[in-house]
């Protein structure tokens, strides 16, 4: 192949790359748990904080979980529709374990940015951040 071509070529190759889009920025975000959270006396418990996302394209939730500090065990606490804009929201979730096994007093909070990723038909999971903060549930 003659030098002339072959230069030709890898030009035209470096400016498909130069001319290519960028590849979508990678899901991104930041969750934080506030200190405290609440306890009814029927066991209801609200837990909240703020959030902020990037890179949203299917559903995105605040996910969050409690349990003692002590235990292994973890009770779901509801889940609030995420807008991933960038700027900083605030989340709040309440639920009802099962079982009554929290009351008011030290707790371990995680809470989780997460979206449901549909390109493929099948929706995935995409975790754009996660935070587990101790925290304090007081009777409300």
């Amino acid at each position: 192949m003659p030098v002339r071509a072959a230069l030709g070529t890898t030009a035209a190759a470096a400016l498909l790359l130069v001319a290519a889009p960028a590849a979508p920025a990678a899901p991104s975000g930041t969750v934080t748990v506030d200190a405290t959270g609440t306890i009814t006396t029927d066991g209801t418990v609200t837990l909240s904080g703020t959030y902020r996302c990037t890179g949203g394209k299917g559903p995105v939730f605040v996910s969050s979980s409690v349990g003692k500090p002590s235990s292994g065990l973890r009770h779901g606490i509801g889940g609030t529709r995420a807008v991933c804009d960038g700027l900083e929201h605030r989340w709040q979730n309440t639920g009802k374990p099962s079982a009554r096994s929290l009351e008011a007093g030290a707790a371990s909070v995680e809470a989780t940015i997460m979206e449901l990723d549909t390109s493929g038909g099948l929706p995935l999971p995409v975790f754009h951040a996660a935070h587990q903060q101790d925290v304090t549930l007081v009777a409300g």
